[in-house]
């Protein structure tokens, strides 16, 4: 991405080429999650790939900056609808016992593209151009879609009765993609003007995301909320500092685009084996105790880009802590996705799915769009204070990953959070 916002003259909107993605997705995770609900996950995961494919065409076409975070806009719809369908199909196929081990799978099924994707697109970019990285896609995409074709035959589609609370959802969903891509570009504004701005934009999207999100959950209350709160603090901490690392190490390590890729590539490395190693450990590792233990290792890791960059020390720090940091995510991910599946029936698998995904995103997102606001305050790029002041954000947020994470106990069982939390009054 450093290589894009370079040719297409477009610095400023480096972060919101990331945010405007994931709070796009919001919209995609609605959008996908009522009507998984309504007519079954075959249709929407249809409807998701095609958008999807769309957003890369445009962006590998893009003649400017604009049209390219547009693009990247469309690849966010395409994703977050594409979220919700696979989470509903697993939910459909597999009992709930199953379900650690199969997002595990999941894992293991993003680990290869993680490991040579950040390099392969280095690479890419230095030779015969970024644009082909995103047209290259497009083409793996129409495989993979073409590969679960046939299991998709099985889901039948069902009536798709009316739905009152829809248009709302949706719209709710649009107001919060908009905002928090309106708050990274009303923190580009003169003097004060941008932090009033920002402030109040950052409002409209805690107001608009709360109606989307199961009743406590801004407050981490105990049960479901508390464990679709963690998904979004563990997002905004672990997504809004990976979008640095490589920037940090071309800019200040001299490294070339392929090879700061690599820490990318071992931060996967590590999500993926602890998620393998959970779901191998399965109901002997309690639910509540993979959380805990994740939340710590991500903190960790985070930290330890705090003083690496502080300190100027070595990029294989950034490197080794960026794999502790991606072993906590792969402990968490599964396990609360797990959860939130034993949470839900099927009449509420997609809105319960679409709640973790929305957290996630909207965690991510906002993270991603202030931490690029404190980062243009503090300095340029060619300085260091500038990475360590959001590694030291990201640092404290990380820690309240831990809190969240010990409240994600239920009933003593630290395996089911009961779904009578959801129905507590709103928060």
């Amino acid at each position: 991405m450093p290589t894009v916002s370079a040719e297409l003259d477009g610095r400023s909107w480096y972060s919101a080429a990331f945010s405007a993605t994931l709070a796009a997705s919001v919209v995609g995770m609605v959008a996908g999650g009522l009507w998984a609900d309504r007519s079954g996950p075959r249709r929407p995961l249809l409807g998701a790939v095609a958008v999807f494919a769309t957003g890369l065409l445009l962006a590998g076409l893009a003649p400017g900056i604009e049209l390219f975070v547009l693009a990247r806009f469309a690849q966010g719809l395409g994703s977050g609808a594409m979220v919700v369908s696979l989470y509903v199909v697993v939910a459909r196929l597999y009992a709930p016992v199953d379900h650690p081990r199969i997002f595990g799978a999941f894992a293991a099924a993003w680990v290869i593209p993680s490991m040579v994707g950040p390099s392969v697109a280095g690479v890419v970019a230095d030779t015969v151009g970024w644009r082909w990285v995103f047209l290259g896609v497009v083409v793996l995409a129409l495989a993979a879609l073409a590969a679960v074709l046939p299991a998709l035959r099985r889901f039948e589609d069902a009536p798709e009765p009316a739905a009152a609370a829809t248009g709302a959802r949706l719209l709710l969903a649009v107001v919060v993609a908009l905002a928090v891509v309106g708050l990274d570009r009303a923190g580009r504004a003169p003097g004060v003007t941008a932090y009033v701005g920002a402030g109040l934009t950052l409002l409209v999207v805690v107001l608009a995301v709360r109606p989307l999100l199961p009743p406590g959950t801004l407050v981490a209350r105990r049960g479901l909320p508390s464990v679709i709160a963690l998904r979004g603090v563990i997002a905004a901490t672990f997504f809004s500092t990976e979008i640095y690392l490589p920037y940090l190490l071309q800019q200040h390590y001299d490294l070339p685009t392929w090879l700061s890729g690599i820490t990318l590539t071992v931060g996967a490395i590590g999500w993926a084996a602890a998620s393998q190693l959970q779901a191998r450990l399965g109901a002997r590792l309690e639910h509540v105790r993979a959380l805990e233990l994740g939340s710590v290792l991500l903190w960790a890791g985070i930290a330890g880009e705090l003083v690496a960059a502080w300190a100027h020390l070595t990029p294989w720090l950034v490197v080794a802590a960026w794999v502790l940091a991606g072993a906590g995510m792969g402990l968490m991910y599964p396990r609360i996705s797990a959860l939130v599946l034993a949470a839900s029936t099927p009449a509420d698998q997609g809105a319960h799915t679409s709640a973790m995904s929305i957290a996630d995103a909207v965690g991510g997102s906002t993270a991603v769009a202030v931490t690029g606001l404190l980062f243009a305050a503090v300095g340029t790029e060619a300085e260091w204070a500038p990475f360590a002041a959001v590694f030291a954000a990201t640092t404290v947020v990380g820690g309240v990953s831990v809190v969240v994470a010990r409240r994600a106990r239920v009933a003593g069982t630290g395996q089911r959070p009961s779904r009578a939390a959801t129905s507590a009054p709103a928060t």
